[in-house]
């Protein structure tokens, strides 16, 4: 049965608490936590009480924080300590973060003082950094350990942590020394030491790495789980590929947003309110509205051309918006290469010389339509044909090289390339156009 079935089941109220608790335990606890979505406050508190209980810390991790606050505030403390018991210390973590501080200190009064160490430890870590996405519940064996006594380690502890793929060798003092899979274990012979099997060379990460760059590194080397070590190279925790997925995904939300001219939000759309969408747009409203005055300013100081020609007037949108769009695909081509590492500040130069040779070949295309149908439709008047097509060629070049070097410029300066995205690119290229645009008409024209 399909989660839209269930949900209509419940909605419906069609069957009793034992029988949807028979029927949720054999859906998936994504699946589950989507139905929490769909219902009201009292069904949520209603689902949540007749899950079984090793389930009921998995689904918790992958329900909405504005849910998780409803089902914390109606469960008793003995009910909240299970439910932190069952949460890995990264779901843990994270929900304690997006709790109001009431909440969050009932939450740590019922969880043991070892974990609540922990979790105040976690807390500390920047938001942006490798500490704070890590979990603490990891296998970890020692060098010396043979095969068999690591399989013993695996049984013995492995349930309660959050992925066994990948075991972690260290010495007494924690010190990391290798990893080890569970591939390599089970193609080995029961008496062989670990130490003999071991990767000693893994990649790992500082707690305090930026996770943007760990990403990468989960990309580049198709890992499943990373070790973070500590300032002393000793293990303090790791991290596992279902987080990087969800700092990914941050990640090109945030750059999408502030492509589109929007401050950063960590708030779903539908859950934003009015005003709140308003503060996040009004700000690079602002900024864009007021640098777009340069325009008019251009415009103004050559009113006396426009006067003389009048038919000068026609042709400005197309000059705007050509070399804005031309501006803004190179600048997403660009921020692109930079965000998933095929392009470095270093490659500058490289980028610029391709660039402008693919403003020539787009030039030169885009100038024989429009010359011919300047020419065709505005009365074969050809000195104004070749104005507007040699201002349209002009244009084009100058848009490719500012949509190329502005981002690139921004991660020089430690500034998020993003911003130098379509908006500011179409803005500074349109101030630029007409410049060229009454220039370029006011020599060929005798203006």
């Amino acid at each position: 049965m399909d989660k839209e079935e269930i949900l209509y089941i419940i909605k419906n109220n069609l069957i009793g608490n034992n029988k949807l608790k028979l029927l949720l335990a054999d859906v998936n606890t994504v699946d589950i936590a989507e139905i929490f979505e769909e219902v009201d406050r009292e069904t949520v508190i209603r689902l949540f009480r007749i899950l079984p209980k090793p389930l009921a810390s998995d689904v918790f991790a992958y329900i909405e924080s504005d849910n998780q606050q409803i089902i914390i505030e109606a469960l008793t403390d003995t009910e909240i300590g299970e439910i932190m018991r069952g949460l890995f210390m990264d779901d843990a973590v994270d929900f304690i973060e997006e709790m109001p501080a009431n909440v969050v200190n009932r939450v740590l009064q019922n969880v043991t003082g070892e974990k609540r160490k922990l979790i105040n430890q976690i807390l500390q870590y920047p938001d942006d950094s490798a500490g704070s996405i890590m979990t603490t519940e990891y296998v970890f064996l020692y060098e010396d350990d043979t095969v068999k006594e690591a399989f013993d380690t695996i049984r013995n502890t492995g349930v309660n942590k959050e992925t066994i793929y990948t075991c972690y060798v260290i010495r007494k003092n924690r010190l990391l020394l290798g990893v080890v899979s569970a591939k390599d274990l089970m193609l080995a012979l029961p008496h062989q030491r670990i130490k003999e099997i071991m990767y000693a060379n893994p990649i790992f990460a500082g707690t305090t790495d930026d996770r943007e760059i760990i990403a990468d590194q989960f990309q580049k080397y198709g890992l499943i789980a990373m070790p973070v070590v500590d300032k002393e190279q000793r293990l303090v925790g790791i991290i596992t590929v279902d987080d990087i997925v969800d700092v990914i995904v941050e990640e090109n939300t945030e750059d999408i947003e502030k492509m589109g001219a929007l401050a950063p939000s960590s708030e779903p759309y539908l859950k934003t309110g009015v005003f709140k969408l308003s503060k996040n747009r009004i700000v690079w409203l602002l900024i864009l509205m007021i640098s777009a005055t340069f325009t008019g300013i251009i415009i103004t100081n050559f009113e006396a051309k426009m006067v003389a020609l009048p038919i000068l007037m026609v042709f400005i949108p197309l000059l705007m918006d050509t070399g804005g769009n031309a501006g803004a695909q190179t600048s997403t081509l660009i921020i692109r290469g930079m965000a998933v590492g095929e392009i470095s500040p270093k490659d500058i130069f490289r980028i610029l010389w391709k660039e402008i040779r693919v403003a020539l070949l787009c030039g030169f295309g885009l100038g024989i339509v429009n010359f011919i149908w300047v020419f065709a439709v505005y009365g074969q008047n050809l000195m104004l044909s070749i104005a507007v097509t040699v201002t349209l060629y002009s244009t084009l070049i100058i848009a490719k090289m500012l949509g190329s070097v502005l981002p690139i410029f921004a991660r020089r300066v430690k500034i998020d390339p993003a911003i130098m995205a379509a908006p500011m690119i179409t803005t500074i290229v349109d101030a630029l156009s007409l410049i060229i645009y009454f220039m370029i008409a006011s020599a060929i024209l005798g203006l």
